[in-house]
């Protein structure tokens, strides 16, 4: 029986090992979509919108969009299979693309914002990516396989922004129209390659399968691990999605901004390619908690100046935070769960880390230009402090109760 149980392992994680090479090579072409998106929306925002402090609004209906489509992807996925749902996510990817070159044309701000909310649409199915990678995989290879998927990321970093700085001016005087309509070329190439993702459609068992969403998700795990992963994402777009702008309002140059980005995305995925391995050594937890204490030193080197090499620095240590951070989080999610429970959960998760995303989002254009970029790094200590007592807390009670079960063990005459 231990045979056929680790011949199933091993061929259930060679399949997941060749939908990780496709997943975490679609991961790259996708986040050239966010990429594009955070490198030029306020600064177009900026030049559309009918006031200065509506800059942002545009990287708002981006994240809004990845709010709105965490659990449409989730239903989805869990009616017609997560192939359907990556397929329709590129298609949404094109018409981002498409649409976006055509409102900067015609100098519109409210299809704009439309063509970056189909934007989000596009990111929300996309970060179900590193989820999918995990499908059917053996317990120790998940957190690989989720981190590698992640680390297509690197990529993304290196050809958004470089996409960018190569078609920016070619359509003058409209600036950005044609990045974004060769952004809808790159999101085509992308639905080809998740088109030969292999996962299976759900089974019956798993289209009714596995306990009420409420007692799964206020277990304390899952409520640290969501709080976790709500509190590494909104605040990394907080200062992300105010940087571009900022860097404008001190004089420099979009040339700088765009290399700010660059190394930003790169500094996010780069450590993808060993954080797995970190977690399965030191734990989700340990992980989780040094990516927060690195987004706060992020906020810091933020306060301590304005020069490019001081928004640059920012950036790279906020990406390599939100990196341990988030994926920490992940594995954390997919500790809680039953695999018929895994799309419900899952989406749910998404939903909450987007939903705080775009009502920070929101915020941040207003936060930028009444406040300042010091307020901006300012309002991310104190989320970051109340993680990390909910993380310690709840690590804490489960490494207490192991104790006392293992106890109980050894003296069971003792219950």
């Amino acid at each position: 029986m231990l045979d056929v149980t680790a011949a199933h392992e091993i061929a259930d994680d060679a399949r997941a090992r060749a939908n990780v090479v496709r997943l975490a090579a679609a991961q790259a072409l996708t986040g050239a979509n966010s990429a594009v998106i955070f490198a030029t929306g306020s600064i177009v925002g900026a030049t559309l919108a009918p006031d200065m402090s509506l800059a942002t609004v545009p990287l708002s209906m981006y994240v809004l969009g990845l709010a709105a489509g965490t659990l449409p992807t989730g239903a989805i996925s869990r009616r017609f299979g997560r192939r359907v749902a990556f397929v329709i996510g590129t298609g949404l990817g094109t018409l981002t693309g498409l649409l976006g070159s055509f409102a900067i044309l015609r100098g519109s701000f409210v299809l704009f914002c439309v063509a970056t909310f189909l934007g989000g649409l596009y990111g929300s199915v996309a970060q179900s990516y590193r989820f999918a990678a995990a499908d059917g995989a053996s317990a120790a290879y998940r957190p690989k396989a989720l981190s590698w998927v992640m680390a297509g990321g690197v990529f993304a970093g290196v050809l958004g922004p470089q996409l960018v700085q190569w078609t920016m001016d070619v359509w003058q005087p409209y600036l950005f129209a044609f990045s974004f309509l060769v952004q809808a070329a790159v999101a085509l190439i992308a639905m080809g390659i998740v088109a030969g993702v292999d996962i299976p459609k759900p089974g019956p068992a798993d289209l009714h399968g596995g306990r009420p969403l409420l007692s799964i998700v206020t277990q304390p795990r899952f409520i640290a691990a969501a709080l976790c992963g709500v509190i590494s994402y909104p605040m990394m777009n907080l200062v992300m999605t105010s940087a571009p702008l900022a860097m404008q309002m001190c004089g420099l140059s979009v040339s700088d901004s765009n290399f700010g980005i660059q190394w930003h995305i790169v500094a996010m995925y780069g450590p993808s390619f060993f954080t797995g391995a970190l977690i399965a050594r030191f734990g989700a937890p340990k992980i989780v908690a040094v990516g927060l204490l690195l987004e706060a030193g992020a906020a810091g080197i933020g306060l301590s100046g304005l020069t490019a090499m001081h928004f640059w620095a920012t950036l790279v240590v906020l990406g390599v935070g939100w990196n341990f951070s988030f994926i920490g989080a992940s594995a954390l999610v997919l500790e809680t769960h039953r695999p018929q429970e895994r799309n419900k959960v899952q989406a749910f998760n998404d939903f909450l880390v987007f939903g705080m995303m775009a009502l920070g989002s929101f915020a941040s254009g207003q936060l930028l230009a009444n406040y300042g970029w010091s307020a901006v790094n300012l309002v991310v200590f104190p989320p970051v402090v109340l993680g990390l007592i909910v993380l310690s807390l709840v690590s804490w009670a489960r490494r207490r109760k192991a104790r006392l079960d293992a106890a109980m063990g050894e003296f069971p005459d003792a219950v």
